[in-house]
């Protein structure tokens, strides 16, 4: 089943989170800044997070940013993030259904494209989101960090 993420549900977001960086250490849901950004997340209507739940647990996510724009006669976009899944979960589905749910709701909300970045080179992740529904090599994504 694949849901919108519960204000309850932060630590379960948290220890995916997690997985994306497993040498350091886990993130502390109880820590003050981590709970304000969780409520402003869960007060923005154009941030959602969506889970997959398996075995009473979330073991897969992702986030969905519905942009506002003054292009394609108003229409939004989309733009997903943070796509991970536990790995005793992986292969399995999960990922892949948290990422169609994810998209039919930006189409729900009259979005006229969907995007995501990755920063993986690796030929399995490229074909997981060709075979989710996104299309590979139609634009070049460019990030800057601060100095």
């Amino acid at each position: 089943m694949v849901r919108r993420l519960r204000p309850d549900e932060l630590p379960a977001l948290l220890r995916l989170y997690h997985f994306f960086h497993p040498e350091g250490t886990p993130p502390d849901a109880q820590a003050d800044h981590l709970q304000k950004i969780w409520r402003d997340i869960q007060d923005n209507p154009a941030l959602r997070y969506y889970g997959a739940e398996a075995d009473g647990q979330i073991v897969s996510t992702c986030t969905l940013t519905i942009i506002p724009n003054l292009n394609h006669n108003g229409k939004p976009y989309g733009l997903l993030e943070n796509v991970v899944t536990d790995p005793q979960y992986r292969q399995r589905g999960f990922a892949t259904q948290v990422l169609q749910h994810a998209m039919q709701e930006a189409w729900a909300l009259g979005c006229y494209k969907v995007m995501l970045l990755t920063g993986s080179k690796q030929e399995e992740t490229l074909r997981f989101y060709e075979k989710a529904g996104l299309q590979h090599g139609i634009k070049t994504g460019f990030i800057a960090y601060p100095p």
